[in-house]
């Protein structure tokens, strides 16, 4: 099982390990972090390019976000494999280098971008949790994670701007409470959590760094292995809410 270390508590995952996304800056971080862990049996690597890491661990899944199909598929090779332990979900867009930027008003609303936001951020998540909890171990502790987004919180929304992104990590974020309402029932050992990995050098966030100091920028390697230190900590009463990398709630 996966073991990390908090306050010198030991803490277990599971030895089957799902990361969707596996190709961007932290979900590659997070394949290569679980990579070294002798008690990690199985990484089932999910992207659309495929990863650069050859190691034995790793069994790499094709998904194509804009084909539920290709999901479907994903779930057959991982159900030959038994129950999930962890899913985390690392798939998301906030810019695309073209004509889809962050908004900085009413008047750059465009309602293409905003389908392309809403269907990344929002609506593959759900698919996501649709097609892959089932396959998530009913007998013991497991986690579903989803990365979210600070601005995603209405209740911390001062500065504005930003429509399309923050209106998709709050529907997310809505998902992802709602989902851990129903697998409570069904799979009450579930933690189903958002997850802020803070801002994270990355081709997604590279035209935004210049407004930030560089002690508040995190690389992908610390995002990563923070984030799985919050999720050691996390029991069944804290499904359904949203963390940020330090371990602080983030409010609705």
């Amino acid at each position: 099982m996966i073991l990390i270390r908090i306050n010198s508590m030991p803490h277990t995952y599971g030895k089957q390990v799902l990361i969707l996304g596996a190709s961007g800056a932290i979900g590659h971080a997070l394949t290569r972090l679980l990579i070294h862990d002798p008690e990690v049996a199985t990484i089932f690597a999910a992207s659309r390019r495929g990863i650069q890491n050859a190691n034995s661990k790793i069994t790499q899944l094709y998904i194509d976000c804009e084909n539920e199909e290709s999901l479907a598929k994903a779930v057959e090779q991982c159900r030959q494999a038994g129950p999930l332990d962890m899913v985390i979900n690392a798939i998301g867009l906030l810019q695309d280098g073209n004509s889809l930027m962050p908004e900085k008003g009413l008047r750059d609303i465009r309602s293409e971008n905003l389908k392309k936001l809403f269907w990344l951020n929002s609506i593959v998540p759900a698919l996501i949790m649709t097609h892959f909890t089932p396959l998530m171990a009913q007998d013991r502790r497991t986690i579903f994670a989803t990365l979210s987004a600070r601005v995603g919180s209405i209740g911390d929304n001062r500065k504005g701007g930003w429509y399309g992104y923050r209106a998709s990590k709050a529907a997310l974020n809505q998902l992802i409470k709602t989902a851990s309402i129903e697998l409570a029932f069904r799979r009450p050992k579930l933690i189903c959590v958002g997850l802020h990995p803070g801002t994270v050098r990355s081709r997604m966030s590279e035209p935004f760094l210049t407004h930030y100091n560089n002690n508040d920028i995190f690389s992908p390697e610390f995002a990563a292995q923070a984030l799985l230190d919050v999720l050691a900590t996390l029991t069944p009463s804290h499904s359904g809410r949203i963390f940020a990398w330090d371990g602080q709630e983030i409010p609705p």
